[in-house]
């Protein structure tokens, strides 16, 4: 499993306000990251919490970065891709992980990487949270963000990002 050597990181997020941006497709799986996400952020003292809806994961990037614009401290962005009999699922996930890399980059506000790329649906039900998982993805992709944000906490915004030049 990936989680093998993950950090324990359960930041003060008191204060902070978080977008979830969360992708619509395989609904189950959605349903157990979105609740380990929040569960994560309510673990890490986040209370205000802005939750947005988009079709799909190649939809999350434009998203987060419309949130990151807005003056979150951070962003979890939560989706599953499953391969297919098709290139698609090299398109989709390919195109949403970068877009996801340049948002951060370019606004300096930390994305929780929450997108699942697996091979099937049993993998995917498998990291979603859900009673019997192996993994809770959406929770790590909370407290990641959360930890992100306030490791940067006081360090300026990149020039051009559009933020203003003070701590978060």
């Amino acid at each position: 499993m990936s989680g093998a050597g993950a950090p324990t990181l359960l930041p003060d997020g008191a204060g902070l306000r978080v977008a979830v941006v969360r992708a619509s497709w395989h609904e189950e799986v959605m349903a157990g990251l979105t609740d380990g996400a929040r569960r994560g952020l309510a673990d890490c003292g986040v209370t205000d919490v802005v939750d947005v809806a988009v079709p799909g994961s190649f939809e999350l990037p434009v998203a987060a970065a419309r949130l990151a614009a807005s003056g979150v401290d951070a962003v979890v962005a939560l989706g599953v891709v499953v391969r297919g009999g098709t290139p698609h699922f090299d398109y989709v996930c390919a195109g949403a992980t970068t877009g996801l890399v340049e948002v951060s980059t370019r606004t300096g506000v930390p994305v929780g990487f929450g997108l699942l790329t697996c091979d099937t649906l049993a993998q995917a039900l498998d990291r979603a949270g859900l009673p019997g998982s192996a993994e809770d993805k959406g929770h790590e992709a909370a407290v990641a963000a959360v930890a992100s944000a306030v490791a940067l906490r006081g360090l300026p915004y990149p020039a051009g990002s559009g933020q203003a030049l003070a701590p978060v």
